[in-house]
């Protein structure tokens, strides 16, 4: 599900290979630091020395930035590597970042949510899991043949989700209708699979070739 759409010379696979592995290591630091930044109890003295730290770090990431509707030169759209997604990108400091595969009639994320994706003390916020399914039936969108966008989205939970405990998100395609498709999936922990702590339903669509070009002109067929 991650091979690029064209094959690259080994001179720009190893350019890129390179700037990603970079990319993941700066989003796993950033990361740690969130993660000690929502856990921290020291005094304001200190919290007011690390904003002037933080504020001379960010202020050395010069240079060209990205339009907002730009895909980054690592990436592969649609269906590839996103590296700064939310979700499943390693460079992203808000990602867990969730790791997806194949898995028989769809496809499957592993993760684990820290303090940083918290709602009800010691759970994860209920948006987060709506994301994390949003994203994974996507994948499943995609690995069905069919790269498509949520019109509808609906989430039932049964029970809260536990932070920082391995979890299983999975999705299917179900059916199709036209350009619409079908897509259920659920969330459980590693421990116990059988047991759907969040489940839900949702409907994409296709979008036909002019509207894919409209919305993403870098990256659309």
């Amino acid at each position: 599900m991650n091979a690029p759409l064209t094959e690259p010379s080994s001179t720009t696979t190893e350019n890129l290979d390179h700037q990603r592995a970079a990319i993941a290591a700066l989003g796993h630091e950033l990361r740690a630091l969130v993660d000690a930044t929502v856990r921290t109890a020291v005094p304001a003295e200190t919290l007011h020395r690390m904003t002037d730290e933080v504020r001379r770090l960010t202020g050395r990431l010069t240079g060209r930035r990205r339009l907002r509707a730009e895909i980054p030169a690592v990436d592969v759209f649609p269906g590839g590597v996103r590296m700064y997604s939310p979700v499943t990108g390693p460079g992203s400091p808000l990602a867990p970042p969730m790791r997806v595969t194949p898995d028989g009639d769809g496809v499957v994320g592993h993760c684990m949510l820290g303090i940083a994706h918290e709602g009800p003390p010691g759970y994860v916020h209920g948006g987060m899991s709506a994301m994390l399914l949003d994203e994974l039936m996507g994948w499943a969108c995609y690995g069905a043949g069919t790269p498509a966008m949520t019109v509808s989205l609906r989430t039932r939970y049964h029970g809260p989700v536990p932070l920082e405990t391995p979890l299983r998100v999975h999705a299917r395609v179900t059916g199709r209708e036209h350009r619409k498709i079908f897509v259920t999936g659920s969330i459980s922990t590693e421990q116990d699979r059988t047991a759907h702590l969040v489940t839900a339903e949702a409907v994409f669509v296709s979008p036909d070739p002019d509207r894919a070009r409209a919305l993403f002109p870098d990256g659309a067929p």
